[in-house]
């Protein structure tokens, strides 16, 4: 089953499901938005599968998707792949920490603004060192405190791509503060469409997606990494972290962090990376960040189908709006 967000004036949207071949949509009546599937699920589900069983009557606009859940209870990103973290700390001369494969890194960040899947990336100033950070997360439904592993994975509801944007060039000052990140990560982007894990087939398993990630900037290719493989903590491991001592509500969504293998062939799925492959090489890097104008598409595949649909974003000028008052 795949879900999409349609905007329809209000600020949650309108839920609908998606046709198989991703071009068209139906609306699902009795359960207005994700948010009320995901706080209802074992009810609402039922109404919302008997609508993927079609009739899809509606031509699907990407343009007018918002992201699945424009805005969520939790944003929790992870860093579960060793060969990422390496080389982002070596890009700020960081050490890794001695628990780099015990106990996972996550931080939490903003979810009450979700970019939709084409919506530009707004950079006020290049020299912030705008990155794309190329990722899959899982959303969930209500998880209790201290659950265990094994019943981990049991509150996944839904699977999704993530653009989570990263500020390179503010994060160093700011973690050197011993208080983690804010400033330097603005909004993540949501891809079009989430899916439930049987959707995937069995690329899901062992609490991983072991499929292709693509990242093309300006129309090349720059990384294709599997986000199975090297996965070091899966998705059990990560939930299991996050919900140590606090419950996790329904809507919550845990990050991967970016996806990465030490496979250079398989190119990167952010800039910093290639950036400390250049230095490591090279001497220095060559691959700037992101400029106004470039232009980032994520995608996955799965037998020749587009799993999530396309985030498919521009990086634009921010202007403040002329009243100074929220955009």
């Amino acid at each position: 089953m795949r879900l999409c967000t349609r905007n329809n004036g209000t600020r949650d949207g309108e839920l609908c499901v998606v046709s198989p071949d991703g071009q068209r949509l139906r609306p699902v009546p009795s359960v207005p938005t994700l948010q009320a599937l995901l706080d209802d699920w074992d009810t609402r589900v039922p109404a919302v599968r008997q609508a993927a069983e079609g009739p899809f009557e509606e031509l699907l606009d990407p343009t007018l998707l918002l992201a699945p859940l424009p805005r969520a209870y939790g944003w929790i990103d992870g860093s579960a792949y060793i060969n990422h973290i390496v080389l982002v700390r070596k890009a700020r001369n960081a050490e890794p920490p001695e628990t780099l494969r015990t106990d996972p890194l996550v931080y939490q960040g903003g979810s009450d603004a979700f970019l939709a899947p084409t919506e530009p990336i707004p950079l006020e100033n290049e020299a912030f060192g705008c990155d794309f950070e190329s990722e899959v997360a899982v959303i969930l439904g209500d998880v209790p405190q201290a659950v265990s592993r094994e019943r981990a994975l049991d509150a996944v509801r839904l699977v999704v791509l993530v653009n989570d944007v990263s500020l390179r060039n503010l994060i160093p000052e700011e973690l050197q503060k011993g208080f983690g990140f804010f400033v330097s990560k603005p909004s993540s982007a949501l891809s079009p469409f989430v899916v439930t894990p049987d959707e995937l087939g069995d690329a899901w398993r062992d609490g991983r997606v072991h499929l292709p990630l693509v990242t093309r900037l300006n129309d090349t290719v720059f990384g294709d990494p599997d986000a199975g493989q090297e996965m070091h903590f899966s998705f059990a491991d990560l939930i299991t972290h996050c919900a140590r001592t606090r419950p996790l509500r329904a809507g919550t969504v845990i990050g991967s962090g970016t996806v990465s293998n030490e496979d250079r062939r398989r190119g990167s799925s952010c800039l910093a990376e290639r950036r400390m492959l250049e230095v490591i090489e090279h001497g220095k890097a060559t691959t700037p960040f992101l400029r106004v104008g470039d232009r980032v598409r994520i995608d996955m595949h799965k037998d020749g189908r587009n799993v999530f649909g396309t985030i498919d974003q521009t990086v634009a000028r921010y202007l403040p709006p002329p009243s100074g008052g929220p955009t």
